[in-house]
């Protein structure tokens, strides 16, 4: 369903658990029963640099500071934003659940995705947050969550799409917006 549908690209039909050189990675791709995404190597992570408040209302940029990094460093007891290197087309009968992988809820690290509705689509925005008092890394171009697909038994009555969705066909990382 996943490549007739184009539901994910790009997609891997197994689980890579090796780089192109051999050595060990977290793994990513098709999994029993969903799909392991990587994250991307563009991340925002959280400073207080500026003292800034978090407000959804009214995000102010100078809350993060912006990386583009094969390693990312989130900082003790912090937070980050990343995105999938997947872009994701839910068709209209289907809705999923995304979670962190393990490896990385073993070191302290959640990852928080909200449900993608059905015809929703972008790439995912990633919430990071390192819940241990020491600095933890992210890898970039590996796996950080699983994502797990519902089909349901008829389509919903109003999709993501049908209400205009605010984050629907998002292409980076995409901050809170009203």
């Amino acid at each position: 369903m996943a490549t007739e549908r184009r539901m994910i690209e790009p997609f891997t039909d197994g689980q890579v658990r090796r780089s192109e050189a051999g050595a060990p990675i977290i793994s990513y791709g098709l999994s029993s029963y969903g799909y392991d995404l990587r994250v991307s190597n563009e991340f925002k992570v959280f400073t207080n640099v500026f003292n800034t408040v978090v407000d959804p209302k009214a995000f102010d940029p100078q809350s993060f500071v912006d990386m583009v990094t094969d390693i990312c460093v989130v900082p003790p007891n912090s937070f980050a934003l990343a995105r999938s290197v997947e872009y994701f087309r839910i068709p209209r009968d289907v809705l999923t659940v995304c979670v962190g992988k393990s490896t990385y809820a073993r070191c302290g690290i959640i990852v928080n995705v909200t449900p993608f509705e059905p015809e929703w689509e972008g790439h995912v925005t990633l919430e990071i947050s390192n819940t241990t008092p020491l600095p933890a890394r992210i890898y970039a171009n590996e796996g950080l969550a699983q994502v797990v697909f519902f089909s349901a038994t008829e389509v919903c009555e109003t999709s993501y799409a049908d209400r205009g969705g605010k984050y629907l066909g998002q292409t980076g990382i995409t901050v809170p917006r009203l």
